[in-house]
């Protein structure tokens, strides 16, 4: 079990991106969040098995209208959380 910061750039922001990433880690089990910063970019914050963490990175890649240009991960620090959440745009 781990948790991993992850920062997504491309067209991801008003496309449904957020909801889409939410419905694949619920499906998926992982616990986390995810946020629009105002840079145009998108932030996810997800804690799971490393197999289903894996899974959920691919499974991104197709939400409907989006298109990824680059995925930066981070590891972070294990963070339990009861559920997976959208969170408000943040000012990074």
């Amino acid at each position: 079990m781990k948790t991993i910061r992850v920062r997504v750039t491309g067209k991801v922001q008003h496309v449904g991106f957020r909801a889409c990433t939410r419905k694949i880690a619920t499906t998926l089990g992982i616990g986390g969040a995810v946020r629009n910063l105002q840079n145009g970019t998108v932030e996810i914050d997800a804690t799971g098995d490393d197999a289903v963490l894996e899974k959920f990175l691919g499974m991104i890649y197709t939400c409907p209208r989006v298109v990824i240009r680059d995925l930066e991960i981070e590891d972070l620090p294990l963070s339990r959380y009861a559920e997976f959440s959208i969170c408000r745009e943040t000012g990074q």
